[in-house]
């Protein structure tokens, strides 16, 4: 049976669907939005900021299941500027500094809240 995740430490979803979803050792994370989950608002204008600010909400959500990054196996970056690239990766890999997960990063015609970036993550817990 699929197990819902939610916690105060990542925004609320803004549509019908979870945050998280554990199945077994699998969690689901949907994409996360660079909002500050205490206002609601998407933070900061740049890529650097707004990147902290996805991680820092999976990081959240990944506690909240009992995991954390290390436990991350694929990350899913969706830019709405390719050209971000390489400021997104400078942020990124302060976060993901010992396990590295597979990931594909692509660039999108429109995010959600004309947001810069948006990160989903599948984790495993062994």
């Amino acid at each position: 049976m699929a197990e819902i995740i939610s916690t105060e430490n990542a925004p609320k979803a803004i549509g019908p669907y979870s945050q998280a979803v554990k199945a077994g050792n699998l969690l689901f994370v949907s994409g996360q939005l660079p909002i500050d989950p205490a206002t609601g608002i998407i933070v900061g204008n740049s890529i650097t900021l707004q990147t902290r600010q996805s991680l820092k909400n999976i990081q959240g959500i990944l506690t909240a299941a009992g995991m954390d990054l290390c436990d991350v196996a694929k990350v899913n970056v969706f830019l709405a500027d390719i050209n971000d690239f390489a400021a997104m990766n400078e942020v990124y890999a302060t976060f993901f500094t010992v396990s590295f997960p597979a990931r594909a990063a692509v660039q999108v015609a429109h995010l959600p809240k004309d947001a810069l970036v948006e990160i989903e993550v599948i984790a495993f817990k062994g």
